[in-house]
């Protein structure tokens, strides 16, 4: 297995220094800069990044974004208790509103994903405190948990709102993906569980070793391997 030493100089070569480097991984904007603020997050918070990370699936970013006050509007600013009172009428009707994103399947997703929240919260006291209290060092078993009892969260989705929400996890992006087969860490399908236990005990060690984020090993790694051709102005793709 490869040092990060090793990892974070290939990058610093490809990207023509250390301070490029540092500038390609800044970017990236949260809602929450450590898991004390993440626990201090509201449940509206949770389940609208979940929505808006699942209408930005297979879909045009920049065009949720600027639907994305519709979409506040018309779902009462994600108001936990709000959303779980509507009738299924109410959330079809709003469904075909022009101002939003008419796509009823993923519409549905967000009453659902408001009942897992609620239901966590119920069991737990907190759904914020919940979710900022799981060791980074089990991150796929968040994005399982996510999987299973929410809409829509597998695949990327769940990381990719986790990331934008605060919770250090790193992403299986392609560059992430052909790092990892290309030095033969693993084989098979890239979510099976062999391979995804393989991806978080090297993540686990690479941290051990440098004491960089997951978010920044995983930008690293995407920098260093690949094709892509990042401009110090671009966020890179981790």
């Amino acid at each position: 297995m490869e040092k990060i030493q090793s990892i974070y100089q290939r990058a610093i070569d490809r990207k023509g220094g250390a301070d490029n480097v540092e500038l390609l991984l800044s970017p990236y904007q949260t809602l929450a800069n450590s898991n004390t603020e993440l626990a201090k997050l509201g449940n509206d918070r949770f389940l609208a990044e979940f929505t808006k990370k699942v209408f930005q699936s297979g879909f045009v970013w920049r065009v949720v974004e600027n639907k994305w006050p519709s979409f506040e509007e018309h779902f009462f600013d994600f108001n936990i208790e709000k959303i779980l009172m509507m009738p299924d009428e109410m959330l079809e009707r709003k469904a075909q509103d022009p101002k939003i994103i008419r796509n009823f399947k993923k519409v549905q997703t967000i009453k659902a994903n408001a009942h897992m929240i609620h239901d966590v919260e119920l069991e737990q006291g907190s759904f914020s405190e919940f979710i900022a209290a799981w060791p980074e060092e089990d991150i796929i078993g968040l994005w399982a948990y996510l999987k299973k009892h929410g809409q829509r969260l597998g695949g990327n989705t769940g990381p990719y709102a986790l990331r934008t929400l605060g919770k250090d996890t790193f992403l299986l992006s392609r560059d992430v993906e052909s790092y990892f087969r290309n030095h033969e860490l693993i084989t098979g399908g890239l979510t099976s569980k062999t391979s995804l236990n393989t991806i978080q005990q090297c993540f686990n060690e690479w941290r051990a070793q440098s004491g960089f984020s997951l978010k920044k090993i995983s930008g690293l790694i995407a920098l260093s391997t690949g094709d892509n051709h990042f401009h110090v102005e671009q966020v890179p793709a981790t």
